[in-house]
């Protein structure tokens, strides 16, 4: 999704494909079996998480988390995190923070089906900026949890964004670290809320063809399609919209 202000600083022709840029797999049954228990996270409170990689996490979006979890009592964060010292550090900023280092859990390395069922045991998906999730954004709306991003100008900065506007969830997308953090504690005080969330986004998950591989193939045939039009009828490189297939 090309930010509004950033399309000069683009030197190529733009295909512009309806939904989102991602190709994923196709939707299949996902196993409901994993406990809090048994994934290392209290039996009661409100689940943060991030499963996005340790070098995303900046400590202006760690300082935000801290006030997110000071403001909603009894919750946690719970982090992927595969390496020992980045862990150690973290829970050494949560406490200058005055955040207890119990409240931040850690999570293993899973196989994907594992994990994908691990996942709906989280409330909300908190993500990083400027570095958004990628795979870890389509694996939380693969299984309905509600992601919130804030858009930055650069690609990296706008994937979750993209994922979120396919599934008609743009409410999830903000614009600032303020609102962010606002939103977050919003959500987290409105169960009713974030639940009928969720379900829309289980929901939209047909609809949106975010998981359909064969349609996202014929968008990029529709624009290769195109674009070799254009060139055979001598026309210069343009940007252009591929209609919905």
């Amino acid at each position: 999704m090309v930010h509004p202000g950033a399309r000069e600083g683009i030197s190529e022709r733009i295909a512009y494909l309806p939904g989102s840029y991602q190709a994923n797999a196709s939707l299949k049954p996902v196993s409901r079996r994993i406990t809090r228990s048994e994934a290392g996270l209290p039996g009661q409170g409100f689940i943060f998480c991030c499963f996005n990689q340790n070098y995303k996490i900046t400590p202006e979006v760690f300082a935000r988390w801290m006030v997110i979890l000071r403001a909603v009592e009894s919750s946690v964060l719970w982090l992927w995190v595969n390496h020992a010292g980045a862990r150690e550090s973290l829970a050494r900023s949560a406490a200058r923070a005055g955040v207890d280092p119990a409240r931040i859990v850690f999570a293993g390395t899973e196989p994907s089906e594992r994990h994908l069922d691990r996942l709906q045991l989280a409330d909300l998906f908190l993500d990083t900026l400027p570095c958004n999730a990628h795979t870890t954004a389509s694996d939380a709306l693969r299984v309905g949890l509600p992601i919130l991003t804030c858009a930055g100008r650069s690609f990296a900065a706008r994937v979750a964004a993209s994922l979120l506007m396919a599934m008609d969830a743009a409410e999830l997308i903000v614009s600032n670290l303020d609102e962010y953090e606002e939103q977050a504690i919003a959500l987290a005080h409105d169960p009713g809320r974030l639940e009928r969330i969720r379900a829309r986004l289980l929901a939209n998950r047909a609809p949106s063809q975010l998981f359909d591989p064969a349609a996202m193939a014929r968008k990029l045939e529709a624009a290769y399609a195109a674009m070799y039009e254009r060139h055979h009828a001598g026309e210069a490189p343009a940007d252009f919209h591929v209609a919905a297939c």
